[in-house]
């Protein structure tokens, strides 16, 4: 055996039984998932997830972290796409409007919602590790990306973290009626909506010459 190739083999063990810790998780809820089951998933021996985790909330944690990093990961990547909006600010805004719908109806995305919100009155810090490591990082990116648009002049935005808020809240707020809390598929025409309307309703508020519109 290469030097290398322990080290690599534990790092793909971990990965393969977060990725199988998470689909059991969303799955079954915490309470009822078997660590047993997690590791035949991920193709290990039992006492290999206990090795590398310690315990069943220990791996709880670690897999909303790393699916929590995934989902930052994804969203981070399209509104860094705002730093080239060119002349159609509106036209710019819907496609990573659109985007960012994509990656919050994702199946990874929705997983890790579903257990936080089940889990977090059990373990109340699963809230900061969602928030810290995904929400509140994507929204920072955000706010920095509509305060470069404003000092452009193509935005009037007194508070970027607000403004960034939101613009995610008109995105997401009527997600869990329309996807009734997950269990429907939204169709391309729906989401393609979704984001015009949360586009027009931002730039109401906060174009240049939004007190003109109104």
């Amino acid at each position: 055996m290469s030097v290398d190739s322990a080290p690599r083999g534990r790092i793909d063990k971990r990965a393969a039984i977060l990725d199988a810790a998470a689909s059991v998780f969303a799955r079954e809820g915490y309470a009822q998932a078997g660590v047993d089951v997690i590791a035949v998933e991920a193709g290990v021996a039992k006492a290999t997830v206990y090795s590398h985790f310690g315990d069943k909330q220990r791996l709880l944690r670690e897999t909303l972290a790393a699916e929590a990093d995934r989902a930052a990961e994804a969203n981070l990547a399209v509104v860094e796409r705002l730093l080239t909006v060119g002349e159609d600010l509106p036209r710019a805004l819907e496609e990573v409007a659109g985007q960012l719908l994509e990656c919050f109806l994702d199946g990874h995305s929705r997983a890790l919602w579903r257990l936080v919100t089940a889990e977090v009155v059990q373990f109340p810090d699963l809230a900061d590790v969602f928030l810290g490591r995904a929400a509140s990082r994507v929204n920072q990116a955000l706010a920095d990306r509509l305060l470069a648009l404003a000092v452009a002049g193509r935005l009037r935005v007194e508070d970027p973290a607000l403004a960034a808020e939101q613009f995610g809240s008109l995105l997401t707020g009527g997600l869990e009626a329309r996807t009734r809390f997950g269990t429907r598929d939204l169709p391309a025409a729906e989401r393609a909506e979704i984001a015009r309307a949360a586009v027009d309703t931002f730039l109401r508020a906060f174009a240049p010459d939004s007190a003109t519109r109104r």
